[in-house]
């Protein structure tokens, strides 16, 4: 069984999000969930994306599934890039991959310059108190603090400046108690001439990833944010992890498109039937 690690949300090997890519070739099913969480561990990259084909003449191409190395996730971007390049360069359709997946139907729409166009569900921001402790688990104090909602899962706090997000040091064990996920951290770029609106980074100690490189679920959330607050439905993000990675966002009401580039850099065999 053919299986690849793909660099997502970047051009270049060895940045952005890393994210295995088993391709099965069954129309009806996926394997036992407990084969799949093994292998997800055996890669033990963020998520690691598993999609079979579907019957042609449905409402999508693929069913599209994510775990991490501990649990199944119910939405991934930077995996579902990941997957959707590996279709791309392999010899799909030139148009866009339609994935069945816990999140509804999400899309992958090839570009011109090489990149890739995912259309996922916004999430919706709610405010809330920031939560005490927050600020001591996270090692600066949040300006506010807001719900992303069930399918994200997360806390989104907003932090002093681009300097603060570069200086953080969590204490991740502490920070597990405050969303289902983990705690997306974010603030306006501090030169927007530097090629990004706004920086990020992301912690989700509750699915076992002390900081996610990349992710692309965590901009159906930043996109509203930062859009409401800088006038443009257009922005680019950067996660600045220490990988690294740029997501183009663009706000379509209660659709977010997450725009970026992926790179195959392993191609090998998984040997375990």
């Amino acid at each position: 069984m053919r299986i690849r690690i793909v660099d997502a949300f970047t051009d270049r090997p060895f940045s952005g999000n890393p994210a295995g890519v088993l391709l099965l070739d069954a129309f009806d099913a996926f394997p036992d969930d407990g084969w799949l969480q093994n292998v997800a561990r055996e890669v033990n990259h963020s998520e690691t994306a598993f999609a079979h084909p579907l019957p042609e003449g449905g409402e999508a191409d693929w069913a599209l599934r994510w775990f991490t190395p501990v649990a199944e996730v119910a939405l991934c971007g930077h995996a579902t890039l990941a997957t959707a390049h590996v279709l791309t360069s392999t010899g799909a359709p030139g148009g866009p991959v339609r994935f069945a997946t816990r999140s509804g139907v999400l899309t992958a729409t090839p570009r011109p310059d090489g990149s890739l166009t995912l259309d996922f569900p916004t999430a919706p921001l709610t405010p809330v108190p920031v939560p005490d402790g927050v600020a001591e688990a996270l090692g600066a104090e949040p300006l506010s603090a807001f719900d992303t909602g069930p399918g994200v899962g997360d806390l989104l706090v907003e932090l002093a400046d681009e300097k603060t997000i570069l200086g953080l040091g969590p204490d991740l064990r502490a920070l597990g108690r405050y969303s289902e996920r983990g705690i997306i951290a974010t603030a306006r770029a501090a030169d927007p001439a530097a090629g990004h609106d706004y920086v990020s980074r992301c912690f989700f100690p509750n699915v076992g990833i002390d900081e996610d490189p990349v992710t692309g679920s965590a901009h159906t959330a930043l996109a509203p944010f930062w859009s409401e607050r800088l006038g443009t439905p257009d922005l680019t993000g950067l996660q600045a992890s220490p990988r690294s990675g740029l997501v183009r966002t663009e706000l379509r009401g209660d659709r977010t498109l997450l725009t970026g580039r992926a790179v195959t850099v392993i191609d090998g065999e998984l040997l375990t039937p």
